[in-house]
């Protein structure tokens, strides 16, 4: 091969590395997360280091052409804490976090996989400003009420600041057990049937719908979900209904959710309201934050039950750059005589004082 010959197939080769190169891209992407705390649960205290919801992650689009993309995205937890898998020591890394592929253009996106459904993104998620619900001081009071994974996913264009997403997930007649296994939030009751302790089922299919708006300093949510399971001893509905608000004046941001939850099962039926109040003042590079939130005790078939709860968070962050941050807070739970959020034992109450540094990358 003489000379002329390699430097032409070299030149082709970068050619055409260039050409698949402007056609897709990918990016690792993740944060990592981390406290020392001082925790007291119930009687006992101890002083922890503590990951807090640390990720990394890869995504990527391809330009299909006439405005079609088709995308990628994968996120695993770790514990930045001492290096292992998100279940701790001896457990691998998995995408259990996040896992899509998706369709995108004109129409809106669809999504093949498993993620956070809009309606928690729309409510909750929204307004946890001061360490992005993670960790001890996330929000312990929410429902979420869809089951992971072996979702369909369906999301809007925007409309004038309004985008709407669908979320549908399949049952396949898989086993709610482990973390997915169902219980009511926040219950511990030794003579109610839901709410002794999480129950395993087979899923019967889930819906979710979610609604926002976004326009200038005004924000808007609107979350429904569904989800039926098939117990051993009973079957059970949950439904939940999400609505926030949130306002920025100046350097001061305010926000709020309302949320409604409801279990119809063969053995009880109940229902519950919570909300949550959210501010986050900002002055320079410091974030000064505070949020209360309070879930109502249970009613219908377990009325008469202490399951209230109140939680509260005082925060403050120092961004070092976009990307970093050192922070503190102090949050507690408050728990009624048989409600367990945030702990296992009915009754117990939660407090940490954390002091923590966030980096993205």
């Amino acid at each position: 091969m003489t000379k002329t010959t390699r430097v032409m197939l070299a030149v082709l080769a970068v050619c055409g590395t260039s050409a698949a190169m402007a056609q897709s891209s990918v990016n690792v992407y993740g944060r990592i997360n981390t406290t020392v705390e001082h925790q007291k649960i119930g009687a006992d205290s101890k002083s922890v280091m503590n990951t807090n919801s640390s990720y990394l992650g890869f995504r990527g689009t391809e330009d299909l052409g006439n405005g079609l993309k088709a995308g990628f995205q994968l996120e695993g937890n770790f514990s930045s804490d001492d290096g292992s898998g998100a279940g701790g020591p001896g457990t691998g890394f998995d995408f259990k976090r996040h896992s899509e592929v998706n369709l995108s253009g004109s129409f809106g996106t669809v999504r093949l996989g498993n993620f956070y459904v809009g309606s928690y993104l729309a409510t909750a998620d929204y307004i946890s400003m001061h360490n992005h619900d993670t960790g001890t001081s996330a929000d312990a009071l929410y429902a979420y009420v869809f089951p992971s994974g072996n979702q369909i996913s369906y999301r809007s264009p925007d409309f004038g600041g309004v985008t709407a997403e669908f979320n549908y997930g399949f049952g396949e007649k898989g086993q709610r057990a482990g973390d997915s296994a169902v219980g009511l939030p926040g219950v511990s009751l030794a003579s109610t049937p839901i709410g002794t302790a999480k129950v395993t089922g087979e899923h019967k299919g889930a819906f979710d719908a979610a609604l926002n708006y976004n326009n200038g300093l005004l924000g808007l949510g609107l979350g429904y979900t569904q989800a039926k399971t098939e117990a051993a001893t009973f079957d059970l509905k949950e439904q939940q209904l999400g609505l926030r608000a949130s306002y920025t004046i100046n350097s001061l941001t305010l926000g709020a959710y309302y949320q409604y939850y409801k279990a119809d099962a063969d053995v009880a039926d109940t229902k519950r309201h919570a909300y949550r109040l959210a501010a986050m003042y900002t002055l320079g590079a410091s974030e000064f934050h505070a949020n209360v939130g309070r879930a109502q005790s249970y009613k219908g078939d377990l009325d008469g039950s202490k399951t209230s709860a109140t939680q509260w968070t005082l925060g403050y962050n120092y961004n070092l750059s976009k990307r970093t941050k050192v922070y503190g807070y102090f949050t507690k739970i408050n728990n009624g005589d048989d409600a367990a959020y945030g702990v296992t034992n009915a009754g117990d109450n939660f407090r940490s004082i954390a002091v923590g540094v966030r980096h993205l990358f």
